[in-house]
């Protein structure tokens, strides 16, 4: 039975078109007839109808047209579908014959080339006799036609021509070879697809007028066959209705209406084991169409719904025993089908989700292929002879009807043993498609994101090609999958398929491979049963010795014999004898952990390195060789143990082997890392094979990680475990890969004196001392102080370091001094240094004093030259020591916000003391722009103390149009009063603010006594001066008030020469005692609007101090007191 048999027809699965038939064109010799040919079939777009062109001569032989029946009373149908039908009318019948010939209307010849072309329309309608084909021509023509209705002579010949051919005149056609000939290609497919229509149409009521013949009796198969064909005829008639929406759902409810009678009457057949393939056959045509129907109308659920209704109707339907196998092909290809529809759809724009997707299709089918498999080789046990002549071989006549036996024909008796020869000459290729459909099946679930059903079918790959005996490409397939399940921790799943990749190993005798699988199968992960376990490790160890291991069950016989070859060609080969594995993402039967004893080491201390190694086989395990290589390969030699006796070599089962490694570490790898890379195991000796297990880093393998999770989850049982068994239990060792050489313990003691916190810009003090008690002299000691590195990059900016300190340091000064020389020092000696910072910012910074040293000691045997270092930090907090307070005052202590030109203002200073510590303030300075005046000295702030002082200052006249003017700037020199007298001084320099300057027209002042009394006369003297270059006239007046009498011009008007001034004197005559108001002088100057009185009043004193009237002491008061 071949295995083409139980492929769709590929005229089922093909879109259906309409074929015409094209004659009369020579595309070989005639270059006109080739280009119109091109046009037809050359880069045709979705948009053009669907039909099928061919170019055909014109005494082509059509299949003949049989008889029409008249009647079906006697007629018993032989079967349901004819094998040739639908080729027949897709690709033999044409719907359309078109006869293209070259006549222009006014040819000469007209009258004989008239008479040719109908000569050729007749043999074309005999060579068609009893079809129902159209016929239409087409008139090849070199000159553009006029617009119909112009050109009288040709709509004259054109009905002659039809007369003569006897065409309606919807049949003919011209076709001008012009610049626009595809223009008049598509016009002329788009009459062709009506005709052709027209001829499906006919069709398609000629079949349906049988029904009226048919019983159900005798005539079921007619029903099907029927049904089939009217829906066959439809489809191709209506595939270009799909463009039209208008259209759509006519056509698809009398196709799915078709289709699904035709459905239930295939299963309504009576059905036995003679015609049970032909209904199952029937089935799956229609529901292969009626699935593709609705995906293409995007309705994916009816689509599963009818597959999964036409499996259950169906799966069932086996037949006779002995072809259970040919069942199950079947099956599997009604899913493989499914699965190919489904992906097409999905390819076209349809979504599919994870738990449906066409990959659940192609795994069914795969699953129905290898029961098929399963089944005919269960069949073959018995040895039947072959019948001669072959009744299977169909090549010469081929069946009739799908779905048919071959005996059926020749009506020889029914044998399953037939099919079962003929099918197991196919099982190769039958491998061959499983192993395509479950790679199908991955890659669905791969693009769907299922990473275990990927994984499962992976494996059901690999045993395939095991039995396909392509054992490279089942190994690769399986060391893939082995990684997840690895992962994930399936060791039942793994043991299975290490099982299987051993054998492959074996059959095809890859050394390498072999040892792999024989160490993880004897593993902690293996589920194997321990006899199975020895076998292995028997095998594996017959390999280590370079001899031919045992085969594995399970395997062919004939494999075996051809694998003992190879392994005796293996063992034959010199230079081969060598392995290195990567252990790492096995589980291997050996587990390794390494572990440094301690995260640090100094450089004074031994490197303690300990290997723990526990073998999971079942026998003892001998190995030659034990290597550590570090990161460092100069400390390598240290760490390798070599075989020197035969007990202290091997590992017992189940118990835990340590391996201690000491070696010293070299003084230039203080401050780096040294790490383990990797361990390595040597199993076998140079006189066998030599395996050498290679851990990365400090071991553990593709379980470790999880093993070690669960551990610290129950860390408690493993410590009172410890208390009983001095035996380190494997699950509580944890690895240490890298240790950190650190310097060796400094034996020196580091003191800071200061006082903090450290005041801006001084010339901050702190005294360093360093005493040894080292037991040896402590050489080139050198001392690095300044500030830490690793803070913010603004304070390196303002933090200055000096060793003098009878200086202010400049900005030049770094903030960090390195390497300063201290000498040596003796056992027990001290020494100090002063060291000066200078903090120009406020805030808090960490200072770092770094003492170094070096001194010989002896570690293991060995001497060394150790550098020792300490450190000492310090965070210091620097403040403001003082901060300075400036106003500028009238000369009646009133704020000002402006200063008026060339009049007096008072400039007052305060310094408020904010230091912890007393300040020295040796000097102060005022410097103007004009002149430097020094006023305080040597005087001591405490905190929270004041020091303030007063200037008087006058502003001279502007020479620019400026009105906003730099006063100057305050200097203040002081220090801490508990530093030393030499200490320099810290000069703080404060900007005085800018003053607005504003010039007044009329300056008025007042001279009069501190004070009054009472009923006294009290002088005062109003000085009136004109600062501008114009006369002033100036109106006075004397405002009365209660408190005083004044004698005087009450009311004045008087003019001020420029620069000139004018006196008033009045005589005030206070009434009361107390602070009393002066009476308030009001001024006006009608010549300057924009002076006020106020802003004139604001220089004249408003209020004085009366005191009451005394009274005269005579010499008895005075005795009296």
């Amino acid at each position: 039975m071949a295995g083409s048999q139980w492929e769709l027809p590929p005229e089922l699965c093909c879109r259906p078109m309409a074929f015409v038939a094209l004659t009369g064109l020579d595309v070989v010799y005639n270059a006109v007839h080739r280009a119109i040919w091109d046009a037809f079939c050359a880069n045709r777009r979705a948009d053009r109808v669907p039909i099928s062109f061919k170019v055909l001569p014109g005494d082509h032989e059509y299949p003949k047209c049989r008889t029409k029946r008249t009647s079906y009373e006697w007629y018993i149908p032989k079967g349901i579908l004819k094998t040739s039908w639908m080729n027949k009318h897709l690709n033999l019948v044409p719907a359309l014959v078109v006869l293209f010939y070259e006549l222009d209307w006014d040819d000469p010849q007209w009258k004989e080339k008239q008479s040719e072309c109908a000569t050729k329309v007749e043999i074309v309608r005999t060579s068609l006799q009893g079809r129902n084909t159209k016929v239409a021509v087409v008139l090849i023509q070199k000159k553009t036609p006029l617009p119909p209705g112009e050109d009288l002579v040709a709509s004259e010949r054109a009905s002659a021509l039809c007369n003569a051919c006897d065409l309606s005149g919807k049949s003919l056609f011209v076709l001008p070879h012009t610049d626009h000939l595809v223009g008049y290609i598509i016009r002329l497919e788009n009459a062709f697809y009506e005709h052709a229509q027209t001829y499906y149409y006919t069709e398609i009521r000629r079949v349906k007028s049988h029904k009226e013949f048919l019983n159900k009796t005798t005539h079921q198969l007619l029903f099907v066959r029927h049904q089939f064909k009217i829906a066959f005829f439809i489809w191709i008639s209506s595939t270009n209705a799909w463009l039209l929406s208008y259209f759509v759902f006519v056509f698809v409810f009398f196709l799915f209406r078709y289709y699904k009678t035709a459905y239930s009457l295939v299963h309504e057949l009576r059905a036995h084991e003679t015609n049970m393939l032909e209904i199952k056959t029937m089935a799956g045509f229609i529901n292969y169409k009626i699935c593709r129907l609705c995906f293409q109308h995007n309705t994916p659920l009816d689509a599963i719904a009818q597959f999964r209704k036409h499996i259950d109707l169906c799966k069932k339907k086996i037949g006779s025993a002995e072809l259970a196998f040919e069942h199950a092909a079947w099956m599997s290809k009604q899913f493989q089908s499914f699965g190919e529809l489904f992906d097409e759809a999905i390819k076209l724009g349809l979504t599919a989700i994870q738990t449906q997707n066409p990959g659940f299709y192609y795994q069914q089918a795969a699953c129905y292929s290898q029961d098929r498999k399963q089944l005919a080789q269960q069949l073959w046990q018995a040895g039947v002879s072959y019948p001669s002549p072959d009744p299977l071989d169909t090549q010469s006549t081929g069946l009739d009807f799908y779905g048919q036996r071959p005996w059926r024909q020749g009506h020889q008796k029914f044998s399953g043993v037939c099919i079962l020869h003929k099918h197991l000459f196919f099982l190769k290729s039958l491998q061959e498609l499983i192993i395509a459909l479950l790679s199908n099946a991955v890659a669905q679930f791969k693009k769907y994101k299922c990473p275990r059903m990927k994984s499962h079918l992976m494996v059901q790959m690999g045993e395939e090609y095991y039995h396909a005996k392509d054992y490279t490409k089942a190994v690769k397939l399986l060391d893939y999958v082995m990684c997840d399940y690895r992962t994930e921790r399936w060791w039942a799943l793994l043991s299975a398929i290490l099982s299987t990749a051993l054998r492959c190993a074996y059959l095809m005798a890859s050394v390498k491979d072999y040892i792999i699988y024989c160490m993880e199968l004897q593993g902690r992960a293996s589920t194997l049963k321990e006899e199975q376990k020895s076998r292995i490790e028997k095998n594996l160890m017959k390999v280590l010795l370079n001899e031919i291991p045992d085969p594995e069950p399970e395997c062919d016989p004939s494999s075996v014999a051809a694998a003992r070859l190879l392994w005796s060609d293996r063992m034959a080969l010199v230079g081969s004898n060598e392995f290195t594995i990567e252990v790492q993402d096995y589980i291997p039967f050996i587990q390794c952990k390494a572990k440094f004893q301690s995260p640090s080491f100094h450089v004074d201390q031994p490197i303690q390195l300990q290997v723990l190694l526990k073998a999971d086989c079942p026998h003892p395990v001998p190995f030659s060789k034990l290597a550590i290589s570090l990161s460092n390969q100069e400390y390598n030699q240290w760490c390798v143990l070599e075989s020197t006796g035969q007990d202290s070599m091997i590992l017992s089962p189940g118990k835990t082997k340590c391996y201690n490694f000491n070696f010293v570490a070299k003084t230039e790898d203080v401050g780096k890392k040294i790490e383990v890379r990797g361990v390595f195991l040597m199993l076998g000796s140079d006189r066998g094979r030599c395996v050498f297990l290679s851990w990365r880093g400090a071991g553990g393998d593709a379980a470790s990680t999880h093993e070690a999770l669960q551990a610290s989850r129950s860390s408690w049982r493993w410590v009172r475990g410890l208390e009983a068994n001095q035996e380190p239990h494997w699950d509580s060792v944890s690895m240490q890969h890298s240790t950190m050489i650190i310097s060796r313990v400094p034996k020196i003691s580091v003191e800071l004196n200061h006082q903090p916190p450290a005041l801006c810009n001084e010339m901050y003090c702190l005294r360093l001392t360093v005493q040894s008690q080292e037991e040896g002299v402590a050489k080139d000691v050198r001392l690095t102080a300044g500030l830490k590195p690793g803070q913010d990059a603004n304070l390196s900016q303002t933090t200055h370091v000096t060793l003098d300190g009878s200086v202010v340091c400049d900005d030049t000064a770094a903030a960090l001094l390195p390497d300063i020389p201290l000498g040596d020092l003796k056992p027990g000696e001290k020494l100090e240094k002063c060291v000066y910072v200078k903090c120009v910012s406020t805030g808090l910074r960490v200072l770092l004093f770094h003492v170094a040293y070096s001194i010989s000691t002896t570690v293991e045997g060995q001497h060394i030259i150790c550098k020792c270092h300490k450190d000492e930090t310090v965070a210091i907090e620097t403040v403001v020591p003082f901060e300075v307070s400036v106003k500028f005052v009238s000369t009646k202590f009133e704020p000002l916000d402006r200063v008026a030109v060339d009049i007096p203002f008072l400039l007052m200073t305060d310094i408020l003391s904010s230091s912890p510590w007393p300040l020295l303030l040796a000097s102060s300075s005022l410097q103007l722009l004009t002149m430097t005046n020094d006023v305080l000295k040597s005087s001591v702030l405490q905190t929270g103390e004041s020091a303030s002082e007063c200037f008087c200052l006058r502003c001279p006249p502007l020479t620019n149009s400026n009105n906003t003017v730099p006063t100057g700037q305050y200097l203040v020199s002081w220090r801490r009063q508990l530093s030393c007298s030499d200490a320099p001084l810290i000069h703080t320099t404060v900007t005085l603010p800018h003053v607005i300057l504003e010039s007044v027209p009329l300056y008025i002042y007042a001279d009069l006594p501190s004070f009054g009394r009472v009923r006294e006369s009290l002088p005062v003297r109003y000085h009136i001066e004109n600062r501008t270059a114009l006369v002033q006239e100036v109106e006075m007046a004397v405002e009365p008030s209660d408190a005083f009498m004044f004698s005087g011009l009450k009311q004045v008007r008087v003019r001020i020469l420029p620069g000139s001034e004018q006196q008033m004197l009045y005589n005030y005559y206070p009434l009361m005692a107390g602070y009393q108001t002066l009476p308030q002088l009001s001024i006006n100057l009608p010549r300057c609007s924009t002076t006020n009185a106020h802003s004139l009043r604001r220089f004249l004193p408003q209020r004085i101090f009366v005191k009451p009237q005394g009274r005269q002491l005579d010499d008895a008061s005075i005795a009296a007191a």
